[in-house]
């Protein structure tokens, strides 16, 4: 276990944050347990006993573990100012994180798993590339900031193309 009362700056606290929401993939579950890994075991900022307690009442409380939990350790170490700057650091760190998964996953049909720092990191595999996720993923950000048109049109008109798409695989036309 690390060493307790150790205070990071803001900016490491706001660092680490977001690191454990772009790494913690897996529900709440994995992100407590690395939030625990990470600021109780490995920099000692909570001690476990703060941590336990913490977690504890998070769960009593109606809402997401997990980010009460970050908004209780980032108050608890910077005040208002850290519970907001900890919280907010966590789920653009999560959205991050699903947005680069899901991207990866949706124009690649294969990745390859590479061990980097003891850490897991999926890459494409180029030549895997679904050209037709692809055509559509630019048709829709061109509309979107080209043309600006609204998500439910955006939404709508990709339907339409997806499906003309693979009306061949669907054995259709």
């Amino acid at each position: 276990m690390g060493k307790s009362g150790n205070k990071p700056s803001f900016s490491e606290l706001v660092r680490v944050s977001a690191r454990i929401g772009c790494l913690s993939f897996g529900g709440p579950a994995g992100q407590i347990a690395l939030m625990h890994q990470e600021l109780v075991e490995e920099r000692g900022w909570i001690n476990e006993a703060e941590y336990l307690h913490a977690l504890n009442f998070c769960h009593l409380l109606p809402g997401p573990e997990a980010q009460q939990l970050a908004t209780w350790i980032g108050w608890r170490l910077h005040g208002v100012k850290g519970g907001l700057a900890a919280i907010t650091a966590a789920i653009v760190g999560v959205i991050a994180n699903l947005s680069l998964w899901f991207t990866v996953h949706v124009l690649f049909a294969a990745t390859a798993t590479f061990t980097i720092a003891g850490r897991s990191l999926a890459l494409p595999v180029l030549s895997s590339l679904n050209w037709a996720a692809a055509l559509l993923s630019l048709i829709a950000a061109i509309l979107i900031f080209r043309f600006h048109l609204g998500l439910i049109k955006v939404l709508g008109i990709m339907m339409v193309l997806g499906l003309a798409l693979n009306l061949p695989a669907l054995g259709i036309g």
